[in-house]
């Protein structure tokens, strides 16, 4: 199995990042990590817990698709912010793992070194995200074919067609399902659906339906001014495809926000469905691409808590946010907001278990 670029966690590293205060237990001293003695496969075969916390820190794709870099920097905050929780009887954090996270900063470094024109660069970026693709698909199809569910912060939202490819085959290889063929529902001020013109942070979805591990997919909160004419015909006249604008919720208000996430949880109801969420469509959030007209942060846990709870969720994936742009923009929140989606999300799907 090629990790090469996967850093693995150790309890020390765990434990650096928690501030540890008398009278009180963090979730960085509940955490699991995967056992060091054995290879990567067995640790997982080992591991007791169900969620499974794994960062995707680049801005490969981001810049492979003319976007602004620095979403490699919010994995850190997160991280830090998650780890000093409170464990208590809302979320222990017995039942979570926090195995480590991707480090692509050599294939980051070569293209920087290399000095390429604008136009060869967006190729090497979009060569590079290739690579990415594959370490990112192995590890989440190694989690999810041990009934594992992957919590992936990003990075890009490239990243949504090797997560959704990985647990599509996981699923499939613990003969869950009969096809590795998933639905996925994603908040998001834009589609990522397209054209096929090499891998970047805006084609994800597309790149998995053309490959055949995306049976549905409905997006919610879509914005009509960034909506390509293109990708919405290609949606309206595809069955298996549904989007929901954010006019149509908080303009036209042709259904309210619940009802849109319902009809999305509804439609993917048939199969497993992965969980995406791109900080870029939440108002005054920094990201990639932050916007002043957005969904509330309320709305976000919203959809985080309804799709935990109510959609077959095999992994939620959290993408697009920075603490620092390569802009200069920069907001040390980022991270604690990411926690609280975290956080809300096992929670919920945690006791949907337990309902079961």
């Amino acid at each position: 199995m090629n990790l090469t670029h996967f850093k693995q966690y150790t309890k020390s590293d765990i434990l650096s990042l928690t501030n540890l205060r008398r009278f009180e237990t963090k979730m960085g001293e509940r955490v699991a990590i995967l056992d060091e003695t054995v290879s990567i496969v067995e640790a997982v075969k080992r591991l007791q817990a169900q969620y499974v916390v794994i960062g995707i820190p680049e801005d490969i794709g981001v810049q492979a698709n003319y976007g602004v870099g620095g979403t490699s920097s919010v994995w850190l905050s997160f991280l830090q912010s998650f780890l000093n929780s409170q464990s208590n009887d809302f979320l222990t954090g017995e039942d979570v793992a926090v195995i480590g996270h991707f480090d692509f900063g050599d294939l980051q470094f070569l293209i920087d070194k290399n000095a390429y024109g604008p136009d060869e660069k967006v190729q090497a970026y979009r060569h590079a995200v290739n690579a990415i693709d594959d370490e990112v698909e192995s590890l989440i199809k190694l989690i999810v074919s041990e009934e594992k569910t992957p919590v992936v912060i990003g990075g890009g939202h490239n990243n949504a067609y090797p997560i959704l490819k990985g647990s599509a085959k996981g699923l499939h290889a613990a003969q869950m399902i009969p096809l590795p063929q998933i639905n996925c529902i994603n908040l998001d001020a834009h589609t990522d659906y397209r054209p096929l013109e090499g891998r970047h942070s805006g084609n994800a979805f597309r790149y998995a339906d053309e490959d055949g591990f995306l049976q549905k997919y409905c997006a919610i909160g879509i914005h009509e001014a960034f909506l390509p004419q293109n990708v919405w015909i290609d949606i309206v006249n595809n069955p298996f495809l549904d989007i929901i604008t954010y006019e149509d919720i908080f303009i036209h208000e042709k259904r309210d926000f619940r009802q849109a996430v319902t009809h999305a949880i509804e439609f993917t109801q048939d199969n497993f469905c992965g969980i995406e969420l791109d900080l870029d469509c939440v108002q005054n959030i920094l990201s990639s691409a932050s916007t002043p007209s957005g969904v509330q942060a309320v709305h976000a846990r919203q959809y985080v808590n309804l799709c935990a709870a109510h959609a077959k969720a095999v992994y939620l994936h959290i993408c697009e946010g920075a603490t620092q742009l390569a802009n200069g923009a920069s907001n040390n929140l980022t991270g604690k907001f990411i926690n609280y989606l975290v956080t809300d999300f096992i929670k919920m799907h945690e006791g949907e278990e337990v309902a079961e």
